[in-house]
């Protein structure tokens, strides 16, 4: 099976693909629009941030695990993944420290605006009566959004400083918020209205784009800092760009709306020219301690997935409590050539979609138990069906199943 890496990646991890049995193909400097002429022959692809298209998906007919080396997986199309039956897997909480200690160095950076004393420097210009006016972030409140591995790395961090922390998100509970020595905000708003500074840590999906958009906005304090490392679709840019200019906030972006497939390239989005915006290039992750950690998380879902079939991480299957099972047919059988092809034959002759299926093999290797869950409940002909099968069956019997979770 060949493996193609599609972006930079820990290169001394290439002999562990090589170990598992893959031909590895490594090509980190392809676009995603020259994607979908690589992939035909390939079965696993790896990816950090380079955009998977529904092309790339469907070019690749022996395409059957792509793993995302980080976290989001907004630049995967996942619609099209779980259509052609494409398992997508991430690496979650493993550049957490890397994108905090980003954050922590972006919101000091805001607040002694170090870049613009760097740049004076070198222009030859000494003005330390206008730097020395910063006012530090001991005291000070931090909002974070999102408390994943990254946000809760974050609150650590911040509380070191001597911050106060308020957090967000949509399954913080009080009880979590004490754990983490947080105050909980009820609403994003909230959040940006209590605080000195707001980092962004959630992932992008529908439900969080443009999550900090003009109401929120709206809130923070005159001259308050906003750092976002997660996703650029997550802030509403064009009321950002309002309240920089009315209420001169203070922005740090690591993310960009436009921002280029290659590792270097011509660069436009005119919001790093807002005065007092610091950007760096989508760099939060890009620690060589982030991309072992990563590169080790990536090789171990690649080992489950070729040497016994299980997908760790994996973000596109539908839990067994969400699946379209009505009914779950479970026959104890005896272990011997042809018994499922005859259960899965009468199913198919009645018409019902088989959602899941799991056969249990007992000691001794002369019994088995196939628990089969079923689109719709089997009628007593079925049931009678499969039991005439008196040398191989054992005991028929089928249970109903509650309806699929929200």
């Amino acid at each position: 099976m060949k493996i193609l890496i599609a972006d930079a990646f820990s290169e001394g991890h290439l002999d562990g693909f090589r170990r598992l049995g893959l031909t590895v193909d490594y090509r980190p400097q392809v676009t995603a629009a020259e994607l979908p002429g690589c992939i035909a022959d390939t079965g696993i692809l790896v990816v950090r941030s380079k955009l998977v298209t529904a092309a790339t998906i469907e070019a690749g007919g022996s395409l059957g695990l792509i793993v995302r080396a980080g976290a989001g997986v907004n630049t995967i199309d996942l619609e099209t993944a779980s259509r052609r039956g494409v398992y997508v897997a991430n690496c979650p909480g493993q550049n957490a420290i890397a994108v905090a200690e980003l954050t922590l160095g972006l919101l000091v950076s805001l607040d002694r605006r170090l870049p613009d004393q760097v740049a004076d420097l070198r222009a030859g210009r000494w003005n330390k009566k206008e730097y020395g006016k910063a006012q530090g972030l001991f005291g000070r409140t931090l909002g974070v959004i999102g408390t994943g591995p990254i946000g809760q790395a974050v609150i650590a961090r911040a509380r070191a400083f001597g911050m106060q922390v308020v957090a967000w998100s949509r399954s913080l509970t009080p009880e979590r918020a004490r754990a983490l020595g947080v105050a909980r905000a009820e609403t994003v708003a909230t959040l940006c209205g209590q605080s000195d500074a707001v980092s962004i840590h959630v992932a992008f999906s529908p439900e969080t784009q443009g999550l900090v958009g003009e109401a929120a906005l709206a809130r923070m304090r005159p001259g308050a800092m906003l750092i976002n490392a997660a996703r650029a679709e997550v802030v509403d840019s064009a009321a950002l760009r309002r309240a920089v200019a009315e209420k001169g906030l203070r922005v740090a972006l690591d993310v960009f709306d436009r921002e280029p497939d290659k590792g270097e390239a011509p660069f436009a989005d005119d919001i790093v020219k807002l005065p007092g915006l610091y950007g760096t290039h989508h760099i939060g992750a890009s620690t060589e301690q982030a991309q072992s950690a990563i590169a080790d998380e990536t090789l171990r879902i690649v080992g489950a997935y070729v040497q016994s079939g299980d997908v760790p991480n994996c973000v596109n299957v539908l839990p067994a409590a969400r699946t379209p099972a009505r009914a779950e047919l479970i026959v104890r059988h005896h272990d011997q050539v042809g018994v499922l092809a005859e259960v899965l034959g009468a199913v198919r002759r009645h018409n019902i979609n088989v959602e899941t299926m799991h056969n249990t093999i007992f000691q001794g290797a002369r019994a088995a138990c196939a628990r089969i869950r079923l689109g719709t409940r089997p009628s007593a002909e079925l049931l009678a069906e499969i039991r005439e099968q008196r040398d191989a069956i054992i005991h028929v019997d089928v249970i109903e199943l509650p309806d699929p979770a929200p």
